[in-house]
């Protein structure tokens, strides 16, 4: 039965087709406009950790202004300094533990025809491609000794990779940085996280690095940080030695801690070392820290922010509209098939079998409007990435989970649209419209 009609809607949507296409068109404006803002509000969303989220912790320690805290919901700073960072480094507790943040050089080859070229760094521990689980294609990570002291090393991505190496392993083989020699050591696969949520305070939706070393380069090369500086005192800094040891936080951590005993035992560690730099004059606040898992962690960094969650409900109120046009077209379209209604009474339908019939009819208006919805929808996000000139394209897109939502969304709109129109004409007296044949 449910093959005949929509055997009969496909007959009934030829039969009126400008009214047919006004619906369509109707459900798919309203689909491609409600679907458009829910995409990239559902790719911003995403956490590419949610696999570790009981497991990995994002740290931040209080060491802001005594008179008042920093501003962020946490009220704490999203960062640590450096001198916190390798305090916190030579603890056992963590299984794992990441200390990071990024920076940038200019990338050549020794007698290379390609041109020289600045790339993202990502200057880090030796744990960072363990704990957020980054394969490798050649090589491996450097040595845990790398992190204190200084080592030449490098690991590239795959697509830097590629580009200064034709692919091939370079596992052994040399790049400059800043003109200065470094030694290729691993090479790992395609991996970039939207949004990255292991950084999101240098652009939640950029790419993530081309280049990774070790974080005990630092003195040996003055690194400085290519993302936030921030600190709550003008302080006098003279050398990089001064950086190193002042109260600006620009250091990312992150920690694996495996069971409730271990996080446990990290607080209480991070307690006493906040009580231990209390003695020294540091830390002139409450005390008070944070560990702050993935998900949460897109929380209070606002990812996905208010403005954002306002322009989804407009979407879907703009698609409600949409829908209350739909039901004047179907009612339209329903009424002049009421005396064919009528004569299907007469001889015998149910009320039931006629709404059933329409409903049906609204449902496959809807499937179209979805199919069409969906192109919109691709189109909408399309200009969006142009638009944006590429800062978008990680979130700009639609994948199948998005389209199913579509067009469920669409058959929803429809079924809803059509339910007073089919239970009107399901209701009309059969014998007003026999009198007329």
């Amino acid at each position: 039965m449910f093959g005949y009609y929509v055997s009969l809607a496909l007959r009934s949507l030829r039969g009126t087709p400008v009214l047919s296409a006004l619906m369509v068109a109707a459900i798919a404006v309203g689909v491609g406009a409600s679907m458009t803002t829910l995409t990239l509000n559902y790719m911003m969303s995403q956490n590419a950790l949610q696999h570790k989220d009981d497991r990995l912790y994002a740290v931040q320690l209080d060491s802001w202004a005594p008179e008042k805290a920093y501003q962020n919901d946490t009220q704490m700073p999203w960062e640590l300094t450096y001198r916190d960072a390798q305090a916190l480094l030579r603890s056992d507790i963590p299984s794992r533990q990441v200390a990071m943040h990024r920076w940038g050089a200019t990338v050549s080859q020794e007698n290379s025809e390609l041109r020289p070229f600045t790339a993202q760094i990502r200057v880090t521990t030796r744990d960072f491609f363990a704990l957020f689980d980054i394969p490798f294609i050649y090589g491996n990570t450097w040595h845990k000794s790398s992190d204190q002291n200084p080592t030449r090393e490098v690991v590239l991505s795959k697509k830097t990779n590629e580009k200064l190496f034709n692919g091939e392993n370079s596992v052994g083989r040399s790049i400059n940085l800043n003109g200065e020699p470094f030694t290729v050591v691993g090479v790992i696969e395609h991996w970039n996280p939207t949004p990255k949520v292991y950084d999101l305070n240098n652009g939640a939706f950029k790419n993530s690095e081309e280049i990774y070393m070790p974080f005990g380069l630092h003195r040996q090369l003055q690194i400085y940080s290519w993302g936030n500086l921030n600190g709550w005192k003008s302080e006098d800094i003279s050398n990089y030695e001064d950086l190193l040891n002042s109260h600006y936080v620009w250091v990312q951590y992150w920690v694996e801690l495996d069971n409730e005993k271990k996080k446990h035992d990290y607080e209480n560690f991070l307690a006493a070392y906040i009580e231990t730099q209390k003695t020294k004059g540091y830390f002139p606040r409450p005390l008070k820290f944070g560990l702050t898992r993935p998900s949460e962690w897109l929380v209070v960094n606002e990812v996905l922010s208010d403005d954002n969650r306002i322009l989804g409900w407009l979407s879907l109120a703009f698609l409600l509209v949409c829908v209350v046009n739909a039901i004047a077209l179907l009612l339209a379209k329903f009424l002049r098939k009421a005396p064919e209604a009528g004569v299907r009474r007469a001889l015998g339908a149910s009320r039931k079998a006629i709404f059933s019939q329409h409903l049906i009819e609204s449902g496959c208006i809807g499937l179209i409007g979805g199919v069409m919805g969906i192109l919109l929808t691709l189109l909408g996000l399309s200009l969006i990435r142009t638009l944006q000139m590429g800062r978008l394209d990680q979130i700009a897109s639609m994948d199948w989970v998005m389209m199913l939502a579509a067009i469920g969304l669409a058959i929803l709109a429809s079924l809803l649209a059509g339910i007073y129109p089919a239970w009107r004409i399901s209701n009309t007296n059969p014998s007003v419209y026999l009198k007329t044949q």
